[in-house]
């Protein structure tokens, strides 16, 4: 059994939520957000490399269980449902409610542009645009990536992303109903479509595939517990960052009455 009720219960109630009341905040929280949101692709597609047969000519390889499960996963995360009409991935959801939203893209975008060309991670990293915060999460993500070890990766996955997604999500979709304004109706989408995926669907398979890679190995558990700990730390180091950011913004003028 893993136990992080410690650090679940502080990301629950980091101030970082209750700080988004405007458009300005929501802006600086996606800024740095879309980051998670696509080193979760390449945490979900690690495993998918790892548990099922991805070169030619194909074989049978591995768990069955395990391939369904994050297959199933893929599925919906590269491929769901898009609002109007066709298929987009959840990282392309995102993109585009930053258009909306009015959010920054560039530092992201110029991310993925390094990367694409070739630049390491730690040099796609070092451009000085990159929100405060971003890169040690990045990098404590590809940590687990780079272990080699998939119930690493796992229960970084589980525990670190589908299960406590949806509670900040719900957090945050609960503050941003208070006022926040209408043109962030595809960036509620994306949230309120993590909240029922995960909750109903992704978060119970996240754990059966854990359980089946770490079996009866107390090793195997001792060291997926070890990871999803620091994932949870990483990402409220995360948090502390944006909300350093969004306390640093300047205070609106307020408008004169009569």
């Amino acid at each position: 059994m893993i136990h992080l009720q410690d650090l679940s219960a502080a990301l629950m109630a980091h101030p970082v939520y209750q700080a988004i009341r405007d458009e300005q905040a929501l802006r600086v929280f996606m800024r740095a957000h879309v980051f998670c949101v696509w080193d979760f692709m390449s945490l979900l597609k690690t495993l998918q490399r790892d548990l099922t047969e991805t070169g030619v000519p194909w074989f049978p390889r591995g768990d069955r269980e395990a391939r369904r499960f994050i297959n199933d996963i893929v599925v919906a995360e590269e491929s769901d449902v898009h609002p109007s009409g066709g298929y987009a991935s959840h990282y392309e959801l995102y993109r585009e409610a930053m258009v909306l939203c009015g959010a920054d893209g560039e530092p992201i975008d110029r991310f993925l542009e390094r990367l694409r060309a070739g630049r390491s991670l730690e040099a796609a990293l070092a451009g000085p645009e990159i929100p405060n915060g971003v890169r040690e999460f990045v990098a404590t993500t590809f940590g687990f990536i780079d272990s080699g070890e998939p119930h690493r990766v796992a229960a970084a996955f589980t525990y670190g992303r589908e299960d406590v997604i949806p509670q900040m999500f719900r957090a945050l979709v609960q503050q941003l109903a208070q006022g926040a304004p209408q043109h962030w109706g595809l960036f509620r989408y994306y949230l309120d479509r993590h909240i029922e995926v995960d909750s109903d669907h992704h978060g119970p398979l996240a754990h059966r595939l854990l359980a089946r890679l770490c079996g009866d190995d107390l090793g195997k558990w001792r060291e997926a517990e070890a990871a999803a700990r620091q994932a949870l730390e990483a990402r409220i180091r995360l948090w502390d960052a944006v909300l350093a950011d969004i306390r640093a913004l300047p205070i609106a003028p307020a408008v004169a009455s009569g």
